[in-house]
């Protein structure tokens, strides 16, 4: 049974990596390189770099500042924003992009899904689609309009599936920034639709949303942004609590199989004679 994958988004606006809420307001948060150096040192499995003012600026990707990133990215990196041709999708994976998310341009040219899986290998095409809650139910949301398609996400998700795409990327616009857990529902109507791996995005606020998404539903994957910058070691102490219920790698040097959490997953201090005891053991420095 393979593990399941825990994956950071992080998101761009104009360089800066930002803290996204609802989609509609930004907090700067640092520079991408330092992001994603520190994610790769948390014990990360992959990493999503969405520039979402790429295409609202009528721009192509960002290419120098992806250089940059992957210099400092040893894990599996899907790059997103402004990609509208196939030389876009080229010069990505010249820059270290190991896969690329289509958002706008499943929307507006489906057919590039079909395209690019053709020349790159379906494995390499992520479809990324934002969806909110109406009245009428779920719909795909266009947050460049800011406007609602009239068709659902697990259809469009399957409709993705048929043109190429080799996984899928499903965001919640009502849960994103708002710490109360992944959308169930929606993530279930969406695994239900389609055969490839589905990755869920969107509420995450501790590691009892990622254990209840993993063994609620069928996503391979659990994506998360905001969460993980606040939080040195989030993504260790994340796999620590996670792997009592589902399995998850966990590789890095500070696995925390020795430490308590509290009630809200938190790591609780160490009894006062373990640290004292602590001051004369020699941690050699992990080296990734």
């Amino acid at each position: 049974m393979l593990k399941k994958r825990i994956i950071a988004n992080v998101v761009v606006k104009n360089g800066i990596v930002v803290q996204s809420i609802n989609f509609k307001k930004y907090l700067p948060v640092g520079k991408p390189p330092i992001a994603l150096e520190f994610l790769n040192n948390w014990g990360i499995d992959e990493i999503i770099l969405t520039d979402i003012s790429a295409t609202k600026n009528g721009k192509e990707p960002d290419f120098e500042m992806i250089r940059k990133a992957t210099e400092r990215c040893y894990v599996p990196l899907t790059v997103g924003g402004g990609i509208t041709k196939i030389e876009h999708i080229k010069e990505l994976m010249h820059c270290g992009a190991d896969k690329i998310s289509l958002n706008q341009s499943s929307i507006n040219n489906p057919s590039l899904i079909n395209e690019a899986a053709h020349v790159f290998g379906d494995q390499c095409i992520i479809v990324s689609v934002d969806a909110l809650k109406t009245k009428d139910g779920y719909r795909v949301h266009d947050y460049i309009n800011k406007t609602t398609l009239d068709i659902t996400p697990d259809e469009f998700c399957h409709k993705a599936q048929e043109l190429g795409a080799g996984e899928i990327l499903i965001n919640s616009v009502d849960r994103d920034g708002s710490y109360e857990g992944f959308d169930i529902d929606l993530i279930n109507g969406v695994c239900t639709k389609v055969t490839v791996p589905v990755i869920c995005c969107g509420g995450a606020k501790n590691a009892n949303d990622f254990i209840e998404v993993l063994t609620k539903t069928n996503a391979s994957a659990a994506c998360a942004a905001n969460f993980f910058h606040f939080t040195e070691h989030s993504v260790n102490t994340t796999k620590r609590n996670i792997l009592k219920s589902t399995d998850v790698r966990l590789e890095t040097h500070a696995d925390y199989h020795e430490n308590n959490f509290d009630e809200e997953l938190r790591l609780k201090k160490k009894e006062d004679k373990t640290l004292e005891e602590m001051l004369f053991i020699k941690i050699e420095k992990e080296i990734i």
